[in-house]
């Protein structure tokens, strides 16, 4: 499959995007009325968690616009952090959404054990819900996938969106599965638990959700924070820049690679070992990035020159404290 062109894959994001919205509006909406409908604490929170997805979609579309903008007075150093940003507080705010849930169903069930009767659940709308949403979720999970396929795997914002619409698929058959259940044997085997059977529901599918949003939001904070990329991509961009390098004839000091949001930063330290003009600095540095982008998608050079490596010195250094 060939890769699209910048401006293709903001259209192909755009619209993924959109559909998003549409989607989880229309999710959102539903799970509302059939969690008030049903006194359902889980479809309730199954129908929050799209309204979170409608707006981090709405978010996500007006970032993915200005992704591949270069520098500007603003910013001088471009907008791909805003897709680092956006994934490291999508991620937030759904893990501020599942503490809520857990909290919500622990208090629930200490009631009912301390004797307060929670509302009976009411059936009958849940049913239509489950097919519903369960439907509407398997359709968005899939396009957005394969959308984020198409892209050539480089858009965050489309991985988490797709991440998101298969949790939020399973959250949902987990629920109909459990509700169906307690329905089935609410008279029988489940009778002790049935009138928290609900709440018991949302507590099992936050716990198992909590270390996936936890993974991502350490994720996004590691590339806001500059950190070291995979070892995978700092291999992979030292086999790139080799070439270059050697028949430059110059000493590699030091290479950094970081990653924000789909764009790879790639710093190199180097040594020419003789006087340079500014014009074959520029020339290297552009070999350098075309290198850099055959090999990794999204990726940028900056060339520094210099004798040392990413660190000064400590009998030069300007920062270190003096005795």
């Amino acid at each position: 499959m060939s890769m699209p062109n910048a401006e293709r894959r903001k259209q192909l994001e755009g619209r993924a995007l959109i559909i998003a919205m549409g989607g989880n509006l229309f999710m959102g909406g539903a799970g509302i009325l059939a969690g008030i409908l049903s006194n359902s604490n889980a479809i309730m929170m199954d129908g929050l968690y799209s309204l979170v997805g409608f707006g981090s979609a709405f978010l996500g579309r007006r970032i993915s616009l200005k992704i591949d903008a270069g520098p500007d007075k603003r910013r001088p150093f471009g907008y791909a952090a805003d897709e680092a940003i956006f994934s490291t507080f999508r991620s937030l705010s759904l893990l501020g959404l599942v503490l809520f849930a857990i909290s919500n169903a622990t208090k629930n069930i200490y009631s009912y054990y301390n004797g307060m009767m929670p509302e009976p659940l009411i059936f009958g709308p849940m049913f239509i819900y489950f097919a519903a949403i369960g439907l509407t979720c398997v359709l968005l999970w899939a396009f957005h996938y394969f959308t984020w396929r198409k892209t050539g795997k480089a858009s965050a914002i489309l991985r988490l969106e797709s991440k998101a619409a298969l949790f939020d698929g399973l959250f949902t058959a987990a629920a109909a599965i459990g509700l169906g259940a307690i329905y089935l044997f609410r008279d029988g085997a489940l009778s002790a638990i049935a009138p928290v059977g609900d709440s018991i529901i949302v507590l099992f599918l936050c716990v198992l959700a909590i270390g996936s949003y936890l993974r991502d939001f350490r994720g996004g904070l590691g590339e806001l924070a500059n950190a070291t990329a995979s070892p995978e991509l700092l291999a992979a961009a030292r086999r790139a820049l080799r070439p270059a390098i050697a028949e430059d004839g110059g000493a590699l000091r030091d290479m950094s690679v970081t990653k924000q949001g789909r764009t790879i930063l790639i710093t190199v330290y180097y040594n020419p070992l003789r006087a340079i003009t500014a014009e074959e600095v520029d020339t290297l540095n552009l070999r350098m990035v075309r290198d850099a982008r055959r090999a990794i998608d999204g990726a940028d050079v900056y060339l520094m020159i210099s004798q040392y490596a990413r660190r000064w010195p400590d009998e030069i250094n300007p920062y270190r404290e003096e005795a």
